[in-house]
């Protein structure tokens, strides 16, 4: 053998044994997160590429309609990371799901709403009974309008309340099948056109409602992937900290505004407004013990709990279980600071 086949062997034989190992860390790196529709700040880092750019892995971006549905798809093993609301989030934990918040989107705020259609005779809560209504199911949305009538002292067959996916919402509403509807942009834009808002989750909030969107990820993924987390915060972090500091660079001329409409949807005017009704924490108020930080007296867990026994109330899951602290963890929000 020559010193060049040699050398050629030696080469080959290096990289038949390395490659398995190039394969697996390259798999390693591969994650696959849904978001929804909602207008985020931190949108913008999915469509121009800053959070795979940031932390390194190759992530699958996928949108769905509703958190029910990334919760299915956390379930079957699809997805790793998902945005959701806080009322499939305690349902999915309840029936036995281990996912983790890790970042708090936004918490009741004016970008959810019901919305209820010009000609209805709906002026204010007292004209209800007797009104169809409608939320996407098992959402932080559909959860509000039960716990408002019930609130009102009035039930389900007081009040009927469709659980159907946002965009078949507003077909229904357009129609003048439904009165009212319970949504978030961009659906809350389209009711709006033909409606008022009756209430806001923030005032549903302050009966004693409160809701929240996060950021969550399994938790195998969260054990295994701990600076993939912290890397993740700190992105949305950046974006926050932007819209809070320059609201000119988000309004409805912005070039941020204009990415944010073509990748979710409707007008960088409404995709502007829309962040303006965000209610956000800052990273160091989620990280304390109030929210993410708290274990049992966090936040997150009284409101999970709370939320898991309405529910169980109204024959939507089974179970309460005694405790939701395992499912928050501000440990990705701790390495950011």
């Amino acid at each position: 053998m020559t010193p060049r086949t040699l050398f050629s062997a030696v080469i080959a034989a290096t990289i038949g044994m390395t490659a398995p190992a190039f394969i697996a860390e390259a798999a390693d790196k591969k994650v696959v997160v849904a978001y929804q529709t909602d207008a985020l700040p931190s949108s913008v880092a999915i469509a121009n590429g800053e959070f795979a750019k940031e932390t390194g892995y190759d992530i699958d971006f996928r949108k769905f309609n509703s958190g029910a549905e990334i919760f299915a798809a956390i379930a079957s093993g699809d997805v790793q990371i998902g945005y959701v609301g806080s009322s499939p989030f305690a349902a999915s934990t309840s029936r036995g799901l281990d996912v983790r918040a890790f970042y708090l989107s936004s918490i009741s705020g004016i970008d959810e709403a019901l919305v209820v259609r010009n000609g209805s005779g709906i002026e204010s809560l007292d004209n209800l009974k007797g009104k169809k209504l409608a939320a996407a199911p098992v959402s932080t949305d559909h959860y509000q309008l039960l716990q408002l009538i019930k609130s009102l002292g009035l039930s389900e067959k007081d009040v009927q309340v469709l659980a159907i996916p946002q965009p078949e919402i507003v077909a229904a509403y357009n129609r003048g099948d439904i009165d009212g509807g319970f949504v978030w942009d961009p659906a809350l834009t389209e009711l709006k056109k033909n409606g008022k808002v009756l209430i806001t989750s923030k005032e549903v909030a302050e009966k004693g409602a409160p809701t929240f969107s996060a950021w969550v990820a399994t938790g195998k993924f969260a054990d295994d992937n701990n600076q993939f987390l912290a890397k993740f915060a700190s992105v949305i972090n950046k974006y926050y900290a932007s819209f809070a500091a320059d609201k000119a660079a988000w309004g409805p001329q912005s070039e941020n505004a204009r990415i944010l409409a073509k990748l979710l949807g409707g007008t960088p005017e409404q995709q502007a407004a829309a962040l303006n009704n965000l209610n956000l924490l800052t990273p160091e108020v989620q990280a304390s013990d109030a929210w993410l930080g708290g274990g049992e007296n966090s936040g997150v867990a009284k409101i999970l709990k709370a939320t898991s026994q309405f529910l169980k109330d109204q024959g939507k899951i089974s179970e309460v279980l005694p405790s939701y602290a395992t499912f928050t963890t501000a440990d990705a929000l701790k390495l950011t600071q």
